[in-house]
């Protein structure tokens, strides 16, 4: 039996994933037995179709829970690149607040018709 790293044995499945608000990509790739996130992203060849990533500095991930690149995979792990916030949600709900503009999430009030304690 190959040890990790040493690539023996059959090759696994996993996948590549990146979204721009454009574009989304999966891509399938065959990384042998111990093979690490930055050998699938290598093996994918993603920054050729995506040069604005940089893998040095990109946050990666397996099905949404961040990881490191020397992250040893299983089969049909799906391994992520993430893009940076462009805002943070935090400041921009501040941002909402201080306006006085509504959320998206929460109830209507008790004075609305068209809530059940509006008839009462």
């Amino acid at each position: 039996m190959a040890e990790p790293g040493e690539g023996g044995g059959e090759p696994m499945a996993v996948e590549v994933a990146y979204a721009r608000p454009d574009v989304q990509v999966v891509l399938p790739v065959l990384v042998q037995p111990g093979a690490t996130v930055a050998d699938a992203l290598s093996s994918s060849r993603i920054v050729e179709r995506f040069p604005e990533i940089d893998l040095e500095t990109a946050k990666v991930g397996i099905f949404g829970k961040l990881t490191r690149m020397d992250t040893v995979l299983k089969p049909r792990d799906r391994v992520e690149i993430y893009r940076p916030l462009i805002a943070d949600p935090k400041e921009v709900r501040r941002q909402r607040a201080a306006k006085g503009k509504p959320t998206k999430k929460g109830g209507a009030s008790a004075s609305d018709p068209g809530t059940p304690e509006a008839g009462l």
